[in-house]
């Protein structure tokens, strides 16, 4: 009775631990499929070319943290994805916000806001900039 307990036992493991891998490897990869999204890529550019937000942060170096993926602000669906991705710099830390719009014709991906908001509670608007031009 005690060898079918035992195969029983090195089964569950077994199982736990593949699930538990596939898990990782999932949460892994949808991960890299965010940051290298081109929505993604497009706000974490506007926040490095924004000089007065990245003083702010303390960067460089600027770390952009993985997504919390059941965070509601997160969504993503064929034409709109909006965004919160965690960043810190050497200073302070915060989030930043984005949404974007993606264009049916070109199929590419236009960002409409990035707006970084500091764990001191200020915003800062980075993009659309006072000077930019908007249609």
């Amino acid at each position: 009775m005690g060898r079918p307990t035992h195969l029983l036992q090195q089964l569950t493991i077994f199982i736990t631990m593949v699930t538990g891998g596939g898990c990782a490897v999932m949460y892994y990869l949808m991960q890299k499929n965010f940051a290298n999204s081109e929505y993604h890529r497009l706000a974490v550019e506007q926040l490095i070319a924004h000089s007065s937000a990245m003083a702010s942060l303390g960067a460089p170096p600027l770390k952009v943290h993985n997504l919390h993926l059941s965070d509601r602000h997160n969504r993503v669906d064929l034409t709109s994805a909006q965004l919160k991705i965690p960043v810190t710099g050497s200073r302070m830390g915060g989030y930043l916000y984005t949404t974007s719009v993606r264009d049916a014709v070109m199929k590419r991906w236009c960002l409409r806001q990035v707006t970084l908001q500091l764990k001191s509670g200020e915003t800062i608007d980075i993009f659309p900039s006072a000077g930019s031009f908007q249609p």
